[in-house]
């Protein structure tokens, strides 16, 4: 039997967190959480995700900080950003030099979440 991929969903709002959660789940992907950059970055010292769903707008760190501590830690996950925000191009630039491999504007829909995820995981 093939392992279950791992995903680590990051976002600061717990509905938001317990429906990627559940979808997941339901496609047989395990699902870690986290309600913010820095409990992200402490889960990342005791799991290897496959891929990290993240919020682009949460208290505390910013989006291009915990870019740049992932990439200080030489974290080759991919990361699909969820954001209700439609990104600027210059922005979009910035983060592409992460490890971004697509974004989900929020509301999402169920499906589309599960193909992208599979998508992100096979980049």
């Amino acid at each position: 039997m093939k392992k279950s991929n791992l995903i680590l969903t990051v976002d600061d709002e717990k509905d938001i967190r317990d429906s990627v959660k559940d979808v997941l789940e339901d496609a047989n992907f395990k699902v870690e959480t986290a309600e913010n950059g820095k409990s992200m970055l402490k889960k990342l010292e005791k799991i290897k995700p496959d891929l990290i769903l993240l919020d682009v707008l949460m208290p505390g760190l910013t989006t291009k900080e915990i870019l740049t501590e992932l990439k200080k830690r030489k974290n080759k996950v991919p990361i699909i950003f969820l954001t209700v925000v439609r990104f600027a191009e210059a922005t979009k630039k910035d983060i592409i030099k992460g490890n971004m491999v697509d974004y989900i504007e929020k509301p999402f829909k169920n499906e589309d979440l599960i193909k992208r995820v599979k998508k992100g995981i096979k980049k």
